[in-house]
């Protein structure tokens, strides 16, 4: 398909085009972010916490370091502010729509597998101990000595999904995508293979 790629083709000349030709693309983008929505849903794997583990477990209740809100500004906006600057010079929408198909990809594909493993794996926070006993009294069961919660039932939940950290999958997922773009849109890798050949 290179001989439609030539020239300027900005989204109002070729807009409809290039949707119309990655739709199925989109539809997949689609029940990706259903999937991720789902596994966010859905009540992770309770792994055994006993009274021994919660030495470990007792960490202070505070928020997020980094708030939520700026993981998604900075793995994703950030770059689509980047490629909407490039199609404005280069009037380019088949690269403005490859770029944006492909973070959203890189992102939704990396949540996916996150949230799944945090499922699955179902590793307590650092600060479970206050999310599970928020009055600071401990509870357990007699016989199994697992963790009887009286908590609120979101924050347990949140407990239980430590690992992996959705925080560094995202932001990796996206600016590692944006590297990439802005590796080949410099034509670093390029480069580097020319002087190899060269030497």
């Amino acid at each position: 398909m290179p001989d439609i790629q030539l020239g300027c083709h900005t989204i109002r000349s070729h807009g409809t085009k290039v949707a119309t030709l990655h739709m199925y693309d989109w539809i997949i983008l689609l029940c990706l972010a259903v999937l991720d929505g789902l596994l966010n849903i859905i009540e992770p794997f309770h792994r055994f916490v006993g009274r021994d583990m919660m030495t470990d477990l007792s960490y202070p209740l505070k928020g997020n370091t980094i708030p939520f809100w700026a993981v998604p500004l900075i793995a994703i906006v950030l770059p689509l502010v980047i490629f909407a600057v490039i199609y404005f010079k280069k009037k380019n929408v088949y690269d403005l729509h490859h770029g944006i198909l492909g973070i959203l990809y890189s992102v939704l594909i990396t949540a996916v597998i996150t949230d799944a493993i945090k499922d699955g794996v179902g590793r307590p926070r650092p600060d479970f101990f206050w999310r599970c006993f928020p009055d600071g009294k401990p509870n357990f069961n007699n016989i199994t000595t697992d963790v009887i919660c009286h908590g609120e039932k979101s924050v347990i939940k949140e407990g239980h999904k430590s690992f992996p950290s959705g925080h560094s999958s995202w932001s990796f997922a996206g600016l590692g995508f944006l590297a990439w773009y802005l590796a080949g849109k410099l034509k670093l890798l390029i480069a580097r293979v020319t002087l190899q050949n060269c030497a």
